[in-house]
């Protein structure tokens, strides 16, 4: 045994995968959460890791060797306290992780507002199918692993790098401690308004984390993105290439160099990757919308970068399993098909609907939306909530406790029928009644939304 840490906040996603990553270099690991609860829970025991709920000093007597605090600990934590004034060593999951982990690895980060839990987890699989026995740390539970984070047998490392703060001792972005040789950035806009006050503070995090890039690695970026054209523009030492979706050739494009995928199917069933001179390879998968094309056209890029033929990348696109809560098939009752989906943001949130009606079907599409997140909370996006859900046929708007606002003005403002309830078990109830078979009904939110998807397949079974 290598020694013994705790882990402050072990349920939440990243910390759970430095857990599972930590008991894997043969660490004991013992961890305290507000809430130990599934899946991650499950995840954590079958490891062996001691799990232990609420946030009590004696969870750690006797004292570990090293106490990794999540980032959503803060002074005045009861454990937190104790840490520092028993001078227990304590460090950042991402200053762990580097330190333990990625030193040695040539690491593949995936960073961006949008897409990087999709983006990782296309990227760890096109590896895996490669041979290549990658580890990775990702923000969600991939289909074809079944876990969020493994140690792997091979020098490649996937991590999803998200640009929230470190800790309430290092409020830099988790993102600059991995130092990655293969760096993505599939999209910048402004959210975290919780920590950041405008899309220029972030695009200066942006820019340390390019600044960590080696000469020799290479960026994965968007093609003509402002927000990112500028953060490379603040200094960049490090190879460039470009991504795009264009819906047919031109002399232009063909002659550019850059990646870009050209739809066969409109709804991003079927398309083909272009790069350079080399051979088109045609990608058909189970996935739809235009966001997951070009998700795939920056892990195809990624992969590329260490040695994967695109052809390759395009049979294990193929048999992508997708990733649990991003656009999750839930169930189909009555011919009512149920998903879940992370959206966290306006952009999010029309990307993903755009996606499903691109898909078609013969019902409508109705979405339940639940707007959860810290910058939701704040009332960042409220202006442009309306507009990202005109691709639905109706919209559930879910009224959190403690907001501190109303969605009132988001339902006056919809182009589609929009309805508000702030009691959970009243909007099942009224989806019931709402829903005919052939309609597709997605769940948005990145919390549980209390348990309001079961209950709507419950509901759905019993009528």
């Amino acid at each position: 045994m290598k020694g013994h840490i705790h882990i402050l906040g072990i349920c939440g996603t990243f910390m759970g995968g430095i857990a599972l990553l930590a008991r894997e270099l043969g660490y004991k690991v013992t961890g305290s959460d507000a809430n130990v609860y599934p899946p991650m829970s499950t995840q954590l025991e079958a490891a062996g890791i001691v799990l232990m709920e609420g946030y009590r000093p004696e969870h750690m007597q006797p004292a570990p060797d090293c106490v990794v605090v999540g980032n959503a600990m803060t002074r005045g934590n009861s454990a937190v306290e104790y840490v520092l004034n028993s001078g227990i060593a304590y460090t950042s999951g991402p200053q762990w992780l580097a330190e333990h982990f990625l030193k040695d690895k040539w690491v593949l980060a995936v960073s961006g507002t949008h897409g990087k839990t999709t983006t990782s987890s296309m990227l760890a699989w096109i590896l895996e199918y490669a041979g290549m026995s990658p580890g990775f740390l990702i923000g969600g539970v991939p289909g074809n692993f079944g876990l969020s984070a493994r140690a792997g047998e091979s020098d490649f490392f996937v991590v999803e790098a998200d640009e929230y703060d470190t800790a309430f001792f290092d409020k830099r972005s988790k993102f600059v401690h991995y130092r990655p040789r293969t760096l993505t950035i599939n999209n910048l806009e402004f959210d975290h308004a919780d920590i950041f006050d405008d899309l220029a503070a972030i695009q200066r995090q942006f820019h340390h984390l390019v600044r960590c890039v080696p000469g020799e690695g290479l960026i994965v970026h968007p093609d003509d993105v402002d927000a990112i054209d500028a953060v490379l523009e603040m200094g960049c030492w490090t190879p460039t290439v470009s991504f795009a979706v264009h819906s047919g050739d031109t002399s232009e494009t063909a002659q550019a160099p850059f990646w870009r995928a050209e739809l066969i199917v409109a709804d991003g069933s079927v398309f083909t990757v272009h790069c350079g001179d080399d051979a088109a390879v045609e990608i058909s998968w189970t996935y739809c919308g235009l966001h997951n094309v070009e998700n795939a056209l920056a892990a195809v890029a990624a992969a590329r970068h260490v040695g994967v033929p695109p052809a390759v990348a395009a049979k294990a696109l193929g048999e992508f399993r997708g990733v649990k809560r991003r656009l999750e098939l839930l169930g189909c009752v009555g011919q009512v098909s149920v998903y879940d989906d992370f959206a966290h943001h306006p952009t999010a949130i029309e990307m993903t609907l755009q996606g499903l009606r691109a898909k078609g079907g013969k019902g409508r599409l109705i979405a339940l939306i639940e707007p959860r997140s810290n910058t939701m909370r704040m009332g960042e996006h409220r202006d442009k909530l309306a507009a990202a859900t005109a691709a639905a046929d109706q919209v559930f708007w879910f009224q959190p406790a403690g907001m501190d606002w109303s969605l009132e003005g988001v339902i006056a403002a919809s182009t589609v029928p929009a309805t508000l309830c702030d009691d959970v078990d009243q909007l099942v109830q009224q989806v019931v009644a709402c829903v005919q078979p052939g309609d597709q009904v997605v769940i948005m939110s990145n919390g549980s939304f209390s348990a309001v998807h079961q209950k709507l397949l419950n509901q759905l079974n019993v009528e």
